[in-house]
């Protein structure tokens, strides 16, 4: 997909549901914010040097080239449970789809960063820093347009849980069906329920598409089992998910669920 395809279809993402923003009053951000884009990245490691080398590059070069650039608020998580461990994950926020589509290139011509990255971005094939990488560019949905990063305390963010959650479709109807289910209403019902949302985003460019991808943070495994009972048990959701073309059977083919913890260097 081109960037101009890209920002189209990151339009027609905020578009959906624009007619209902129920949880226009619950989120931190104020009216009309800037839809955001989002890159996420994914390394898959072999235990060893390499997970060193990775998070070094993350703190030393990644993370604070990316700030230079405007693009804050990075997170940077370890895959605590999941397939492909250790795989770390970054979470790259910028009110352009273009910044992240170019960002190598932009990032390749910052001197500070080509030195602080040298031995992780000119790693040899005898030893490589990482496994495999993946990539995939995101869209903020209308009903969440901008990321809600935990606070932190001293500049530093808290021991927390992450999931990640994404939600494929066998068709785009079906999947701009359930965009608009989290746009309409779904949003509105997390955060009444006491689930902490930080994104919810489309896919624009990424592998098993298509798809929508969200994060929710918790303090730990026993707040995270409470907020989704009661999620589940709301009256609201259980008439929502069960009309006629909402329910997962007909607008959901497959749910990944993958649980992250921050690294020291996050900034979420």
């Amino acid at each position: 997909m081109s960037t101009g395809a890209a920002l189209v279809a990151g339009e027609a993402t905020a578009q959906a549901g624009q007619k209902s923003d129920p949880s226009a009053a619950l989120r931190n951000d104020k009216p009309g914010a800037v839809q955001e884009f989002y890159q996420l990245r994914k390394y898959m490691l072999r235990n060893g040097p390499q997970t060193a080398l990775t998070q070094g590059y993350f703190e030393r070069a990644l993370i604070p080239a990316l700030n230079r650039l405007q693009m804050g608020r990075v997170g940077a998580f370890k895959l605590d449970i999941g397939p492909e461990t250790p795989t770390y994950y970054v979470l790259i926020p910028s009110t352009s789809a273009e910044a992240l589509v170019t960002l190598d290139a932009r990032l390749g011509g910052d001197a500070e960063y080509v030195k602080a990255a040298s031995g992780f971005r000119d790693a040899p094939a005898s030893a490589p820093a990482f496994e495999r990488a993946e990539r995939s560019l995101l869209a903020a949905f209308a009903g969440w347009p901008k990321l809600v990063a935990p606070k932190m305390v001293d500049g530093e963010a808290q021991k927390r849980i992450f999931q990640l959650r994404t939600y494929e479709s066998a068709s785009q109807a079906a999947h701009a069906r359930k965009v608009a289910m989290f746009n309409e209403a779904e949003i509105e019902i997390f955060t009444r329920t006491g689930l902490t949302p930080v994104f919810f985003a489309d896919t624009l460019i990424g592998t098993r598409m298509p798809s929508l991808t969200y994060m929710l943070t918790f303090a730990d495994t026993a707040e995270l089992a409470e907020k989704w009972a009661a999620f589940s048990a709301d009256a609201a959701w259980k008439e929502l998910s069960h009309r006629p073309g909402n329910t997962d059977a007909e607008i959901v083919s497959n749910i990944s669920n993958l649980y992250l913890s921050p690294l020291a260097c996050s900034q979420i």
